[in-house]
């Protein structure tokens, strides 16, 4: 399965080292939805790369795009198609019968409230070893499925290519008329 990462990016980084692609940025983990960096770290990819845009972008909403909302601690924002393995298992937060099996309710997945999700993946995460991630959909999008992947998922990841998120790109275009933004 090919899924997107949007992030900041060194070009000298190698794919595992800070700022690289299969990089797992735990000492900047904290604030995000399933975020819980003294358990593990995470990567947030998707299954389009419109939607792994969209979620760095997402703050800008409306306005129009400017350069500086490509990059990140002075890094550009990259696109990196990472493939990660077959055999992977992804718990799937849009099943019914997943959510049922963990007493989870769609509005409680689906919030923003980080003090209802954090928990909630952490108790995913450490109840079935064999889950490398948790899938569930875009709140920009609900036809879009985002995936979070824990760190135990490194050894099921290959990178599948990158390139620098730059105007003019078509996925970068897609993302910003998501998002309402002016170009």
């Amino acid at each position: 399965m090919i899924l997107h990462r949007c992030f900041a990016w060194s070009e000298r980084a190698r794919e595992q080292e800070p700022d690289g692609p299969l990089w797992f940025p735990r000492e900047y983990q904290g604030d995000g939805r399933h975020d819980n960096p003294d358990a593990y770290g995470c990567l947030y990819v998707a299954d389009r790369e419109a939607s792994a845009i969209v979620e760095q972008l997402a703050r800008f909403r409306t306005q129009r795009l400017i350069p500086g909302m490509l990059e990140r601690r002075g890094l550009p924002l990259a696109l990196a198609a990472v493939e990660l393995d077959d055999k992977a298992e992804l718990m799937d937060l849009d099943n019914p019968r997943t959510l049922s099996k963990h007493a989870l309710r769609p509005s409680l997945v689906a919030t923003r409230k980080r003090t209802i999700t954090q928990p909630q993946a952490l108790e995913l995460y450490r109840g079935r070893a064999e889950t490398v991630g948790l899938r569930w959909w875009s709140i920009h999008e609900s036809l879009w499925t985002n995936v979070t992947l824990f760190d135990r998922a490194l050894a099921m990841l290959r990178l599948a290519g990158i390139r620098r998120l730059e105007p003019g790109d078509p996925a970068l275009a897609e993302a910003v008329d998501s998002l309402g933004m002016l170009t």
